[in-house]
């Protein structure tokens, strides 16, 4: 937070760690405003891209800057879309088609375990402590299953409500 307010300086410095500040700073400013994160994501990604560093500081600098700014699914494909608008550009694959899977699988793996810990967190603050068997439950589910229960957990009357009929 010391930073804040020197955004174009940070831009402008070659240290990969001004980029993760900078990250940083638009991910707080951007937290209720999905459109505005997509697109201050968007030219953090093209700051990495313009400082010709070697393909694998891009997809370290990249995957730490995607864990730190998750966007909603649409917003998300747009950006590989304009990632690989660039790449096509500069004629440079920076990250490849395999990489790109992997890290999509990774940004899904962090969004079901973000939502499991969100499920987590609003049983225990509507139910109390939760039984060893429902958090076993929550880790082993489906992302599917998991968006379920985040829609019961408001409603239901008792924890087994949530969880009610979860095989189907």
């Amino acid at each position: 937070m010391d930073y804040a307010g020197q955004e174009d300086a940070l831009q402008e410095n070659p240290n990969p760690f001004a980029l993760v500040t900078l990250a940083h700073l638009q991910t707080r400013a951007t937290r209720k405003d999905p459109q505005a994160r997509f697109e201050a994501k968007w030219k953090l990604v093209q700051l990495l891209y313009r400082r010709g560093w070697d393909k694998q500081r891009i997809i370290d600098l990249f995957f730490v800057i995607d864990w730190m700014m998750w966007l909603p699914e649409h917003l998300s494909e747009q950006l590989w879309q304009n990632v690989t608008t660039i790449e096509q550009e500069k004629k440079v694959a920076y990250v490849s088609s395999v990489e790109r899977i992997g890290i999509k699988k990774g940004m899904q793996r962090g969004v079901q375990q973000g939502e499991a810990l969100a499920l987590q967190k609003l049983l225990v603050r509507r139910f109390g402590a939760l039984p060893a068997s429902a958090v076993e439950q929550i880790a082993n589910a489906r992302a599917e299953l998991l968006e379920v229960w985040l829609d019961r957990v408001l409603d239901a009357a008792t924890l087994e409500e949530v969880f009610f009929d979860a095989r189907h």
